[in-house]
């Protein structure tokens, strides 16, 4: 007999048990001796059984075993951020015992297309991730309401029917600025992550930083102006990317009256922003500061090392995992703010002196 025309009525026949008793010993728990499910197993193994269709099993269940990470911008950037790697290591390593799997929804590539992927409208998930970028009226978050999906949400704005995971990033920028003023620095930049979906580029007027739509930017940027500084310029990027960085960096450097000091808000831009410097014959730190967010290891940028905001990335994804199995239990998670640190390198030193 084939594999594939194997069925479970089939090895219970040949084990002499029931079909329901065969069932048992492939689900692995359940009233069943162990003599009774070796035999069943046995059988299986002799006839080429691989064990029930997974789907009928999920069906049963009412669940699909699928978590599905809306990562809020195309893979081929995404995939470039350590960032968004390490945090879905963490995530995926605490959904494997748990027997749950991964669906990746990509953000779009550009702003011409929808802002929600046809396939959260009909992919199966037990729950769903929404990773960074989150606002109140985000229509990923409205799609997932209206199909009834448990969400957790990640670094976005906390609200009552969602589990929230975030770090203390508006507190991080703040202790980050302030070691810059405790340089000496004044005429301080800043250098974002994109306001919106529109990902636009260059330097931001007062009104487009009112329009600013994505909880993360703006609590980064909350974060400087709480410890007292207007920024010189703030330098608008579309994508959390070194050459994105480079390009602001040599934007707000080449020009005469540059800053003493720019404060990014990753550390992929802060490494651009480092690059520039050195294309430009500058000095880091001596001519300009330059300081990040992530926390990084870049060995590539040596011999320099990243002044910058240390946050928890692998315990990050294991507390979305978390989230996740609270959800499935039927638990509403208590929203969690995880603590970051202000980690002082290379690239940041005592305001320079007027030439």
């Amino acid at each position: 007999m084939s594999a594939q025309r194997t069925t479970l009525a089939d090895v219970a026949a040949s084990a002499g048990v029931s079909v329901s008793t065969a069932s048992l010993a492939f689900s692995g728990s359940g009233p069943i001796a162990e003599a009774t499910r070796s035999r069943v197993l046995e059988a299986a193994r002799s006839l080429g059984y691989a064990g029930p269709n997974p789907l009928g099993r999920q069906l049963r269940r009412g669940r699909s075993g699928i978590v599905g990470v809306i990562m809020g911008d195309a893979l081929r950037r995404a995939f470039r951020d350590p960032v968004a790697v390490q945090v879905l290591d963490g995530l995926t390593s605490t959904l494997g015992p748990l027997g749950l799997g991964v669906l990746l929804v990509p953000g779009p590539n550009d702003p011409s297309q929808p802002a929600v992927d046809p396939l959260l409208e009909s992919a199966a998930m037990d729950v769903a991730v929404q990773m960074w970028g989150g606002t109140t009226d985000d229509p990923v978050l409205g799609m997932l309401r209206r199909r009834g999906t448990p969400t957790v949400l990640v670094e976005g704005t906390p609200q009552p029917d969602v589990a929230a995971i975030g770090i203390d990033d508006h507190g991080g920028m703040t202790e980050l600025t302030q070691h810059l003023l405790t340089l000496g620095h004044t005429r301080i930049a800043t250098v974002t992550l994109p306001f919106d979906r529109d990902r636009r580029e260059g330097p931001a007027d007062r009104a487009r930083l009112g329009a600013i739509s994505w909880e993360i930017t703006r609590r980064r940027l909350a974060g400087v102006t709480d410890a007292g500084v207007t920024p010189t310029v703030v330098y608008e990027t579309p994508a959390s990317l070194v050459e994105n960085g480079a390009a602001a960096g040599r934007a707000l450097l080449s020009a005469a009256d540059r800053p003493t000091a720019v404060v990014c808000q990753s550390d992929l831009l802060a490494s651009g922003v480092v690059l520039a410097a050195r294309e430009l014959g500058l000095r880091v730190p001596q001519d300009v500061s330059v300081a990040g967010f992530d926390g990084l290891d870049l060995p590539w940028l040596a011999p320099d090392v990243l002044t910058s905001v240390a946050q928890p990335l692998a315990e990050k994804g294991a507390a979305i995992g978390e989230a996740v199995a609270e959800l499935l239990a039927g638990r509403a998670p208590e929203p969690r703010v995880l603590p970051v640190r202000l980690r002082t390198g290379t690239t940041t030193g005592p305001v320079p002196r007027r030439r």
